[in-house]
């Protein structure tokens, strides 16, 4: 057996890096017991690079190609044409033009062949990079298949090849091509068989797509295939096309395109009995393989030949579970305004905080909401909290109650826990003890200093001990009942509110304007706090210059060398000292804090200096408050107009002190939660370092791959498996590119909810409304606080915004996202800042354009693009 070619027999599961992805997994399909699969050989990467290694001019282009990145196009694609020229033009080593003549001989000279490309980045478990190399079919005779083998290696410098292989973090000169050599077989009908649904994700939906003649007709999109649904053994849908183009193979070589008889156009490519036959074949691949495939077949004579498969990369992971039943769970993501993927630590300290029922799926949390499903009682808790926290989520759950099969449902006599007499004792209570907000906040701080205190003390092991034994006293004050009671009553009074008004004055949503400048919001108070960081830098030019071409996070240290320096500096450092625990996407406690990268905040505070005014944060905050007293006073003088107006007014005055009291707390726990964390990574970070010194770890960062659990152990043992560190970190990679569904089944099935709206404009994109009012303005559509760049009067287009994005919010005029609910961290300190918002818009950020004028309607929740 010889390293320059081998029969797909030949093959092992190790030499992806001989034969490529493709070539793996056709080895792997063509010794799976009864599937047919056309015979062939393959020519390893070997050829390949003896074909290229001694030429200077192609090593000296592919070293320039790797210097750039994806916005030079016009170079990639000049480099690339120059390569792919010297690749055409290199002579097959006589060796390899040997080994293809021997094994053409075995399998017979006069035959055609599929000649196909397969890159070592290619059809693996993470990356598809599917189409990206080239093919040709029915090529006959030895000279032409030597000459398509060399279009083959050419291939592998495409522009789309080389783009997208720059996209997905591959070196352009560690991947290497092999060509597969397959015999042609002459179908009357081929397609692709995914065997979990395309669309819907669902594992358990197998989908088939087949048109006449060769497959190329269907990938090339010249024809729109036949589609049929089977689940377990039963066709449970079937479109059928009008299919008036097939490709077929010429005796003579090559490939024509042919109409098909008007007669057999509208006739369905496969018999239903041939349906379920590949269905079959399709989970035999799908078990040996051990995960989801997409797979090309051809039908001969009612034989089915499978000429490729690969694993379906597209699909998000499953939540594992513990049992077989069926199973739905909800992302906690959406929830709490951070979809991207987490560090294993970062979830890990999550799962330690939280006392519902989590599971992990690619890098994020869901809740198993099953149980509560099955209860018609809790059940309607559970939507009641969805369809103020996020209609989308709440109208997907309702769509599979809808299905009636899916979850059993408990007898109705199960009782909620009734609202009990302490819950009411607990309300009276707050409501009568105005302090009670800077009493938890008080009893929060001194905690917290305590645990700063103590922290210092502990090492190794002991360490670990302390940390989760402080969790307990984290999860104390989090779910503490009093806290609980405090942003209930608020959240509780903004409902009566909302109701009222709008059904005794005919107000729409009231309450947003009386949330305007409470006290007690932590996160509305970040936002005013750095401008206030701006008014001391303001009046020292020599530090604004230092500041706009800083790009050290050391920069602190050298601001004292100008003037003004130390004052800016002690400003940062106050800023610091309070919100430096903060970042984007603070609940994982791997993400790089303010205090650790402080730089972050420079193009903010230059953006305070730039677009307002001295005293700019007291004048917002003094503006809001006049706004919200003013609505309050208009509200009561007309309420007392009315039949009862007295005891109308009596109420809803009462109503509003619990709004202005309380609802500024809403945004405190979080704040405590993530002071605590940061203590807890600092400690962690200093352990880190130990072992790094120790050559146990290393890079100190390395111990956010490893779960609390798993580092506690490397600290008592001193010992690492270093391939876990590795295997974590590309899984990581792969997660970001993934995107979160709001609802998932234990089937993978991802549940879409929409909004169901009447009477907006044809072109509306629909939303939550969570902020009242109307504003136009430019869209900013911004994915990284990083790269935010905002003038006054723009309107912010983004994601989710967690409480690190409230700075940005005092120089825009609205908000738009994908992600979020009436509740959630961005509505709350829209409505406080007076902001028209409109969030959990489906794709804003691809569907509005960046620079776009656009109007933010927030009373009715729509966008129009102007």
């Amino acid at each position: 057996m010889s390293s320059l070619v081998l029969g797909f027999q030949e093959m092992e599961k190790s030499q992806l890096l001989l034969v490529g992805g493709k070539g793996l997994n056709i080895g792997e399909l063509s010794k799976i017991q009864g599937l047919q699969v056309p015979e062939g050989f393959c020519i390893t990467t070997v050829g390949y690079q003896k074909a290229i290694e001694q030429n200077e001019t192609f090593q000296a282009l592919l070293e320039q190609l790797t210097m750039l990145k994806v916005e030079d196009r016009d170079q990639i694609s000049d480099i690339s044409r120059k390569i792919r020229q010297i690749i055409m033009e290199v002579e097959i080593p006589s060796d390899v033009a040997g080994a293809v003549a021997h094994y053409l001989s075995l399998f017979g000279d006069e035959h055609a062949y599929a000649v196909r490309s397969s890159a070592t980045a290619e059809d693996l478990p993470h990356a598809s990079f599917a189409g990206q190399q080239d093919t040709y079919l029915n090529i006959i005779g030895k000279d032409a298949i030597l000459q398509h083998i060399s279009k083959c290696w050419a291939s592998l410098f495409t522009d789309r090849a080389v783009i997208y292989r720059m996209q997905n973090g591959f070196d352009q000169s560690q991947v290497y091509i092999s060509v597969i050599i397959q015999r042609m077989v002459f179908p009357q009908a081929s397609g692709i068989l995914f065997t979990a649904d395309p669309i819907t994700s669902n594992r358990k939906l197998l989908s088939i797509d087949a048109s006449f003649g060769l497959g190329e007709a269907l990938v090339s999109g010249l024809v729109s295939p036949d589609c049929y649904k089977v689940r377990e053994e039963e066709i449970t849908d079937k479109i059928i096309a009008t299919k008036k183009l097939a490709i077929y193979g010429r005796k003579e070589g090559g490939t024509e395109t042919k109409q098909i008889d008007p007669d057999q156009q509208k006739t369905q490519t496969l018999t239903d009995q041939q349906i379920l036959k590949l269905a079959h074949i399709g989970r035999n691949i799908e078990a040996y393989f051990g995960q989801p495939q997409d797979i090309e077949w051809c039908l001969v004579d009612d034989t089915f030949y499978i000429v490729q498969s690969r694993p379906i990369t597209t699909l998000y992971p499953i939540p594992e579970a513990e049992t077989q039943e069926n199973h739905v769970y909800v992302s906690v993501g959406h929830q709490q305004m951070m979809t991207d993927s987490m560090k294993p630590l970062g979830l890990s300290f999550f799962l330690l905080t939280t006392p519902a029922p989590m599971r992990k799926a690619g890098g994020r949390l869901f809740v198993d909401v099953t149980q509560q499903l099955a209860s018609p009682v809790s059940r309607n808790i559970l939507l009641n909290a969805m369809g103020q926290h996020d209609p989308l989520m709440k109208d997907a759950l309702m769509n599979i109650i809808e299905r009636g099969d899916f979850i059993k449902s408990l007898p109705n006599d199960i009782k909620a826990p009734s609202t009990s007499r302490g819950n009411t004792d607990m309300l009276e209570q707050i409501e009568n003890k105005p302090s009670s907000v800077s009493d938890l906040i008080n009893r929060s701080q001194t905690s917290i200093e305590e645990l700063k205190q103590n922290i210092q003390t502990k090492r190794r092991s002991d360490l670990f001990d302390f940390i989760l034994e402080d969790i307990q006293e984290l999860k104390k004050i989090l779910f503490d009942p009093q806290s609980t009671a405090v942003f209930t009553a608020a959240i509780n009074a903004s409902s009566w509110i909302n109701e009222k008004m709008n059904e005794w004055l005919g107000e729409k949503n009231a309450a947003d304007t009386l949330s305007q400048s409470v006290p007690n919001n932590i996160t509305s108070e970040m936002g005013l706090a750095l401008l206030d960081v701006a008014d001391v830098i303001r009046p020292y030019p020599e530090v604004i210059d230092y500041l706009q071409h800083v790009k050290d996070d050391n920069f602190l240290d050298e601001l004292v060398n100008f003037d003004g320096g130390q004052e800016a500096r002690n400003a940062f450092n106050a800023f610091l000292n309070k919100y430096g625990m903060r970042c984007a996407g603070e609940i994982d406690i791997t993400k790089t804090r303010w205090s650790e990268k402080p730089i972050t905040l420079v193009p903010m505070v230059l953006g305070n200096i730039k677009n307002f005014e001295p005293n700019a944060g007291k004048r917002k905050f003094e503006q809001g408050l006049r706004v919200a007293l003013n609505k309050e006073q208009e509200l009561l003088d007309r309420l007392k107009q009315l039949p009862d107006g007295d005891q109308k007014a009596k109420e809803t005055k009462r109503m509003i002190d619990l709004i202005r009291n309380f609802i500024g707390y809403r945004e405190y726990p979080k704040y405590g939660m993530i002071n605590r964390y940061y203590v807890y990574k600092q400690a962690l970070l200093k352990e880190a370092e130990q072992l790094v010194q120790t050559g146990v770890f290393h890079e100190k960062e390395d111990i956010y791959y490893l779960t609390f659990e798993e580092l506690h152990g490397v600290v008592r043992t001193n010992k690492l498996d270093y391939q876990i560190i590795s295997k974590r970190k590309d899984e990581y990679k792969f997660y970001e590119k993934l995107t979160p569904p709001r609802v998932i089944t234990s089937d993978g099935e991802i549940i879409v909810g929409e909004y169901k709206r009447e009477n907006l404009p044809a072109e509306a994109i629909i939303g939550l409304p969570v902020s009242s009012g109307v504003i136009e303005g430019r869209a900013r559509v911004i994915l990284n606080m990083e790269d935010a760049d905002l003038e006054d009067g723009d309107i912010l287009v983004t994601l989710f915004t967690d409480p690190s994005w409230t700075p940005l919010f005092v120089s825009i005029k609205g908000l738009v996202t994908e992600v979020g609910g009436l509740m959630t961290h961005g509505a709350v300190i829209a409505r406080e800042y007076g902001l028209p918002a409109v969030v959990g818009v489906e794709n804003a950020t691809k569907l509005i354009i960046d620079g776009q004028r656009i109007r933010v309607h927030g009373t009715e929740g729509y966008i129009e693009i102007l």
